[in-house]
């Protein structure tokens, strides 16, 4: 399968032939899912698998975030249901922070892991040093299940003993390391510190924390080629860097969306927003699923030939939940403030401190003068104070924007207290 220049022939397909390919799967995973999983038998229950054949029919179905899986788990245990198949028919069962209970199945390369790998220089035949813990969470082995399907070695090394990892990429000749990036700086120094050789180790994929330009030049210095990965412990590879270091690719084995934070609504490409993805695994077969991460799409296709959708990359969290004056404040309510109030296009409310005292002011783009709308937009701020605090339940200022000033930034609640005052 993996040879040449790309794993294999589904990176470089025409970008039609996949979209079809995708909604041609998507209404069967659907009818699965609402056969076999309790959850989304639920949840889906008045929809229509085979009408949902574009991404206007599927921006209709509910969104299961992650924030919601404690919850979800609690109330039914271990897996909140939206497994399809027992506990017991299940490969393994992680609990990851949270706790979530997180599961892999049975297929080879099960996270889809091996796409990003090769993408980043990896082949059959290597030898790779896999720092990614293997305790209780998925991540070791999401590394470990990929590697093998491109038919490397693996030492499973997992997290600490800085030493010991020195020596054993030193004895062995480890050529590859895949784990965080701040780890593998931290080896290559303890290297030298040891007066060890590693300059084996040639090529990596690191993820799970950002990689800053200065450190990825200091990694890169010392003749590592370095690349990212970003993935979750529920959905396995969502997107990889490839040699033309542009963006995430997509990975073949998802659909991809991005929405507006608090909502199940799509943003125009370009736009920052969270993160949300289907997959079409047979265990865990998660529909709509809200990673909680923001991102944006990046128009126009990779230089490298991959020809999938491109993510910025991790942009921050998107569940901005904050408390004020003892409530929580959530961006699925400044969702409903905005349908309320169609003249609103866009808003964010902002958190911060008067003296001891909590205030919000909602930021609110509109068309047009501000100054023109006169007494009109004295009756709509009231009208929207009156529904913040409706909604919300605490008081709230209101402020009107020239349409497109609001950053693009994925924000709806930016609380700019200073907490450690």
């Amino acid at each position: 399968m993996a040879n040449g220049e790309f794993y294999d022939d589904l990176e470089n397909r025409d970008p039609d032939e996949r979209e079809q390919a995708l909604f041609n799967a998507l209404p069967k995973q659907i009818s699965y899912a609402r056969e076999k999983s309790p959850y989304f038998a639920a949840l889906l229950a008045d929809i229509n698998p085979d009408e949902i054949t574009s991404r206007n029919e599927l921006a209709k179905l509910p969104i299961t975030r992650k924030s919601d899986l404690i919850e979800l788990q609690a109330k039914s245990k271990p897996l909140g249901g939206l497994n399809a198949v027992p506990p017991g028919k299940m490969r393994r069962i992680f609990q990851s922070p949270g706790p979530i209970y997180d599961v892999d199945g049975f297929a080879d390369d099960w996270w889809g892991t091996a796409r990003a790998l090769f993408a980043a220089g990896i082949r059959a035949g290597d030898v790779v040093h896999n720092t990614f813990s293997y305790h209780f969470t998925p991540a070791g082995l999401m590394m470990e299940t990929g590697a093998a399907a491109i038919g490397c070695a693996v030492v499973p090394a997992g997290v600490g003993n800085t030493e010991l990892q020195v020596h054993a990429i030193a004895d062995i000749g480890c050529n590859a390391f895949t784990g965080t990036p701040s780890f593998l700086k931290i080896i290559l120094e303890k290297a030298d510190e040891l007066d060890r050789d590693i300059s084996s180790l040639t090529k990596a994929l690191v993820g799970a924390e950002p990689l800053p330009p200065a450190l990825r030049q200091d990694i890169e210095s010392r003749g590592v080629n370095c690349q990212q990965i970003y993935a979750s412990a529920d959905l396995g590879n969502l997107g990889y860097e490839s040699p033309a270091r542009e963006g995430l690719i997509v990975d073949e084995g998802v659909f991809l969306e991005i929405v507006r934070p608090g909502t199940k609504d799509p943003v125009p490409d370009g736009e920052v927003g969270e993160i949300v993805a289907t997959c079409f695994r047979h265990e865990y077969p998660l529909i709509r699923f809200g990673t909680g991460d923001l991102s944006r799409i990046i128009p126009g296709a990779s230089p490298c030939g991959r020809t999938n959708t491109r993510l910025q990359g991790w942009m921050g969290r998107a569940d901005q939940t904050t408390k004020v004056k003892g409530m929580f404040v959530h961006p699925v309510q400044i969702a409903k403030i905005l349908d309320r109030h169609p003249e609103v296009h866009k808003a964010r409310l902002v958190v911060d401190s008067r003296g001891t005292t909590d205030v919000m002011t909602l930021s609110c783009e509109i068309d047009g003068p501000i100054e023109a709308a006169g007494s009109g937009v004295k009756s709509l701020t009231e009208e929207i104070k009156a529904t913040i605090q409706a909604i919300c339940k605490l008081r709230g200022e209101v402020c009107f924007v020239a349409a497109g000033s609001l950053p693009d930034d994925g924000k709806v609640i930016d609380d700019i207290r200073n907490h450690s005052a």
